[in-house]
């Protein structure tokens, strides 16, 4: 590369606005990504993050920015990034913060908002960000001058993955954002003074520079430290480790239950090693939202099905970053005489609704990679591996036994158990709806760690189209398939133009019932009426083209291996994909509503 093309790419030594100052500290953290949606309040951000490197990729709506930088932060271990505009833009984030929050997802927020010299005086999109934001961040901060970019930004990414991770909401005031001459031009002119004559003008102008200058140049004075919620690394560890060995190694029916927070904060070799230590224990083990696919398609210590039936037989439960919340029965479904282990980092959740008779603040990931070296498998283990495996495999064959290949319109249950086969290696999946997508869970299986991703315990809709972005974006050699209900879909179909646009191909897989059916079918069951259940066969494929992906529709059974084949194809090729599936009715999961 030439001297002048090398000097082209470097970022100026000095910064040329307060976007710069940012775009440095995001490439210093490693982040590939900024998500957005833009907005004059946040030019700069989008500016300054290019120039050092980091890929800006816009979306068509701010919440799907929002949970494409959790997808990101799931998949890579470093906070995922989104910057947003002032008022709409930053409401329009609230249910994608929210649901990082509840899946403890570490994220940065960027809200843009009015100039520091006009809030609250009813300049565009000025609205009390922080009082909306605070309850659904771990920490919300508004930065005031310009020097303090750097040192907020750099705290905000430990604060986001520290004890508990979170979201962190930063409101960055439009002021700091742009060149300091621009923002000087911008006060005089809006504020009237640059027109004011004699004395009051001179004196009027003075104050506006003063102003000025303390925005610009007043140096950083380090904030209070967000409240910590444990020390993982606490020198007690070791202690712990031994106790939980010991529990664990005396066992004759132990079961280890793997949750989401065993993964947050995870690189991918990270992830790596966590599973070697989990198949190199040997206790039979469960795994829960973003953990599923740690273990591979297959392995001789995973079950996937009659967990509660397992539970209530263990004599040792080790619960590694799964709350006792309603996927548990509240704590409920585990044997009432096991010796039970919670691991989590949120001192809250290791006692909610059920009392472990051995409780540990850590990382539930990393205290795992360590305790494989205290235990390895005991003979004394294979008979409940055996009974297990009967479980399992009798499962899966019931499952099997309820595809409807033949007749009209597609089975779901078919559907899937082909879909199943086709997965390749490098496969990430992403499911967004109820009935359709629940179905596809008990039978489709992550290929590897890092691979699966879920709304987690909020169980929102329309994480569909973000969390594609995001995997996308810091996955390009991966395939992604996104399972999406039909009432789910239209929350983010519209980011086909985002693919399309950023030379994305993911496989969108929509199961049309013309209904919300999780919802109807017990609404009718237990009320007797469908109201405010029922769509329409609508033909999303359709829409899809519209946004310049590629529409399948798939409503024969006789070609569904057709079908998927060619979306896979076309995506391998970089075309998004669009298979508009027509099911037909069915009870595989009915009286099925949780609450």
């Amino acid at each position: 590369m030439s001297t002048e093309s090398t000097a082209a790419l470097s970022p100026p030594a000095n910064p040329r606005h307060g976007g710069d100052v940012i775009g440095r500290v995001l490439a210093d953290k490693g982040v590939q990504c900024v998500y957005t949606l833009c907005g004059g309040h946040i030019s700069p951000i989008l500016v300054g993050a290019k120039d050092h490197g980091v890929a800006v990729v816009d979306v068509r709506d701010e919440a799907s920015a929002a949970f494409a930088a959790d997808a990101a932060s799931r998949l890579t271990g470093i906070p995922g990034v989104c910057a947003v505009t002032a008022g709409p833009g930053v409401t329009n984030t609230m249910t994608a913060v929210k649901n990082a929050q509840m899946a403890q997802q570490p994220m940065i927020v960027f809200g843009g908002a009015t100039a520091t010299i006009l809030r609250g005086r009813g300049s565009l999109q000025d609205i009390d960000q922080m009082s909306l934001m605070k309850p659904v961040t771990k920490w919300c901060t508004r930065i005031t001058k310009v020097q303090d970019l750097g040192p907020v930004v750099e705290k905000a990414f430990r604060v986001a993955a520290e004890g508990v991770p979170g979201p962190v909401f930063i409101e960055v005031p439009v002021d700091l954002l742009y060149p300091e001459e621009t923002v000087g031009e911008w006060y005089m002119k809006e504020s009237g003074v640059e027109s004011m004559k004699g004395a009051i003008g001179t004196v009027a102008q003075a104050a506006m520079k003063t102003y000025l200058r303390r925005q610009f140049h007043m140096p950083h004075i380090p904030l209070p430290d967000a409240p910590k919620l444990g020390n993982p690394l606490a020198p007690e560890l070791e202690q712990e480790l031994d106790k939980v060995a010991s529990a664990v190694r005396g066992a004759h029916k132990p079961v280890l239950v793997i949750g989401n927070q065993a993964m947050v904060n995870l690189t991918p070799g990270e992830a790596d090693r966590l599973a070697e230590a989990v198949k190199r224990m040997g206790i039979p083990a469960f795994l829960g939202g973003s953990s599923r696919g740690l273990l591979g398609r297959s392995s001789s210590v995973q079950y996937r099905h009659k967990r509660s039936k397992a539970l209530r037989e263990a004599d040792v439960v080790v619960v590694a970053g799964f709350p006792f919340d309603f996927r548990l029965g509240y704590g409920q479904k585990i044997n009432r005489d096991a010796h039970l282990v919670s691991i989590n980092l949120d001192s809250v959740a290791l006692r909610k609704n059920r009392r472990p008779a051995h409780a540990v603040q850590s990382h539930p990931g990393r205290f795992l990679v360590e305790l494989a070296e205290r235990v390895q498998p005991r003979e004394v283990w294979e008979s409940f591996h055996a009974t297990l495996k009967e479980r399992e495999d009798a499962r899966d064959e019931e499952i099997a036994a309820k595809a409807r290949p033949e007749g009209e319109l597609v089975d779901p249950v078919h559907l899937f158990l082909r879909m199943e086969e086709k997965l390749s290696d490098e496969s990430i999946l992403i499911v967004d709806g109820g009935d359709f997508v629940a179905t596809g869970a008990y039978i489709l299986r992550p290929r590897r760690p890092l691979s699966w991703l879920d709304p987690g315990v909020f169980g929102t809709l329309g994480v569909g189209g973000g969390f594609a972005v995001g995997a996308a974006s810091v996955r390009p050699g991966a395939e992604i398939w996104l399972l999406y209900g039909d009432g789910s879909s239209a929350y983010s179909l519209a980011e086909f133009d985002t693919y399309v646009r950023h030379g994305y191909a993911p496989i969108a897989v929509i199961g049309t019932d013309a209904s919300w059916n999780q919802i109807a079918r017990d609404q009718k069951t237990i009320l007797g009426d469908l109201v405010g259940t029922e769509l329409l066969r609508t033909a999303y494929h359709t829409v899809a083209e519209g946004y310049g992906g590629k529409g399948l529709l798939l409503d024969d059974p006789a070609k569904v291996d057709e079908v998927l084949d060619e979306a896979r194809r076309l995506s391998a090729e970089g075309t998004p994909v669009c298979i508009n599936v027509l099911l037909k009715a069915s009870d595989f999961r009915e009286g099925s509503i949780s609450i």
